[in-house]
């Protein structure tokens, strides 16, 4: 299937919610991206498209650390395809490029819950083997990415966006 990445447009918005309510079994991810997207939280938001046919979407936002890093970092979710497109490459697709800007927007790492097998093969690996908490208690699916080799990674307890706490996802 053809598709092309770009940045999110308002145009999209209501494609984007399709999808996130079809790709995820409650509405809470589709209330968390217009509610980081309401609140100028939204760092990085691109989709796949086919023409005017949105096919899939993923968001980059904020996180922080106690203690305080130099370090700058972002956490990835949610990313979404439509259920009857997935495994086309779509997905892999949304995450490679979003890394990519990550990486050019001068961030040091990037942080997601997620399927531990899926992505290691984006370059993430086990969060807590760098120290680093997150505040759902999860182990094997926090996960960071690192972009540079800053002395002052960040360690500790990562927090997402306060608008996470929002929703129960």
């Amino acid at each position: 299937m053809d598709f092309k990445l770009r940045h999110e447009e308002s145009k999209d918005i209501e494609q984007v919610r399709e999808i996130l309510r079809a790709a995820f079994p409650m509405e809470a991810e589709s209330k968390l991206v217009d509610a980081l997207r309401a609140n100028d939280k939204r760092i990085i938001a691109l989709v796949a498209a086919n023409d005017d046919w949105v096919l899939g979407h993923i968001l980059f936002s904020p996180v922080t650390t106690t203690p305080p890093s130099k370090a700058k970092g972002i956490g990835l979710a949610p990313v979404a395809v439509l259920p009857e497109v997935q495994l086309q490459g779509i997905g892999s697709g949304l995450i490679r490029e979003g890394l990519r800007l990550c990486k050019e927007l001068g961030y040091d790492y990037c942080v997601v819950l997620g399927n531990p097998k899926y992505y290691q093969r984006f370059g993430f690996e086990k969060a807590s083997s760098f120290c680093m908490q997150n505040e759902y208690g999860l182990d094997d699916a926090f996960m960071v990415i690192r972009f540079s080799n800053c002395g002052d990674m960040a360690y500790g307890l990562v927090k997402y966006a306060s608008e996470f706490a929002l929703f129960s996802l």
